[in-house]
């Protein structure tokens, strides 16, 4: 690549007339040459390079296997866990589980995400609301779910309620919480420009607040939907005579290990899933926002 530039850029015409014993005058052309350009190497597809960590991780697992170090009754060998898998899903009793597990998340998912869209409004739109839901909430974030189980059992016996309740309990609270800082975090100075503009309080929520407060709930949203795979993981341990948990703990009692291993895959996969719908949601409803995307 050639470049052409005044050679007043680089010094003054008095010097160079100087040096040439010159009157000085008109600065004068001088013609630089770029070497190659450096950014011309080859790019790798990011969905490659996003790859190359999970398959770092299968090559060390089905190597440890292979060589022993690794020894079946400790951990099945990739090789196993996926004719495990195959099977189980050729028999249809993988493809009953997830349909089953996926149930119970979509209805706790709904009824806690409904729960949190609410109290999170009423806590950072209003004052009194903070006051009275915010350190109540904090406070009860804490519980574990773990130790809500007994209480759960008691409260809703041992078919579906106490599993969906604790899927609820996993959903609230970041989704609570995301929503409220996200309100309480929209600029005063957009907030400020609109009552400049005569825009009633409705509308200040409306076409200020929510849409500041948008971008914080989504990250909530996505949290909440991790959370509440996590959240069935335990839930699907109360009595459950279905489920990916179901297998998962059958699998346990007969330490087969390759049918644990297909669970945890199923629930990651899921999980993944989720997480990538929330993405593409994302990309839609923030498409009018510029954001840093990493070099």
């Amino acid at each position: 690549m050639t470049v052409t530039v005044h050679d007043a850029d680089l010094r003054q015409p008095s010097d160079v007339a100087r040096r040439r014993g010159e009157t000085p005058g008109a600065p004068e052309l001088v013609t630089l040459t770029a070497g190659p350009n450096r950014r011309s190497r080859i790019r790798v597809p990011r969905y490659v390079r996003r790859a190359i960590g999970p398959l770092l991780v299968l090559l060390a697992w089905y190597v440890a296997s292979a060589t022993g170090v690794l020894p079946a009754d400790v951990l099945a060998s990739p090789q196993d866990v996926f004719s495990r898998g195959v099977s189980m899903w050729s028999s249809g009793e993988l493809p009953s589980a997830i349909a089953t597990s996926g149930m119970r998340v979509l209805i706790g998912f709904v009824i806690g995400a409904v729960l949190a869209v609410v109290l999170g409004v009423t806590a950072g739109l209003f004052r009194f609301g903070e006051d009275l839901l915010d350190s109540t909430l904090g406070m009860l974030r804490m519980v574990p779910w773990v130790g809500l189980i007994p209480l759960f059992i008691i409260w809703f016996g041992i078919d579906e309620e106490p599993k969906i309740a604790l899927v609820v309990i996993g959903v609230v609270f970041p989704l609570y919480f995301n929503i409220y800082g996200a309100i309480r975090n929209a600029d005063s100075g957009l907030v400020e420009a609109g009552e400049t503009l005569g825009l009633s309080r409705l509308g200040l929520v409306r076409h200020v607040v929510l849409p500041a407060a948008l971008p914080g709930a989504l990250v909530g949203l996505r949290y909440a939907l991790g959370t509440a795979w996590l959240a069935l993981v335990f839930a699907e341990q109360i009595n459950a005579t279905s489920g990916i948990g179901y297998l998962m703990d059958n699998g346990r009692q007969f330490f087969q290990t390759d049918v644990i291993v297909v669970c945890l895959v199923v629930y990651a996969i899921l999980g993944l899933l989720c997480d990538l719908v929330v993405r593409l949601l994302s990309r839609v409803l923030l498409s009018w926002q510029s954001s840093f995307e990493g070099n």
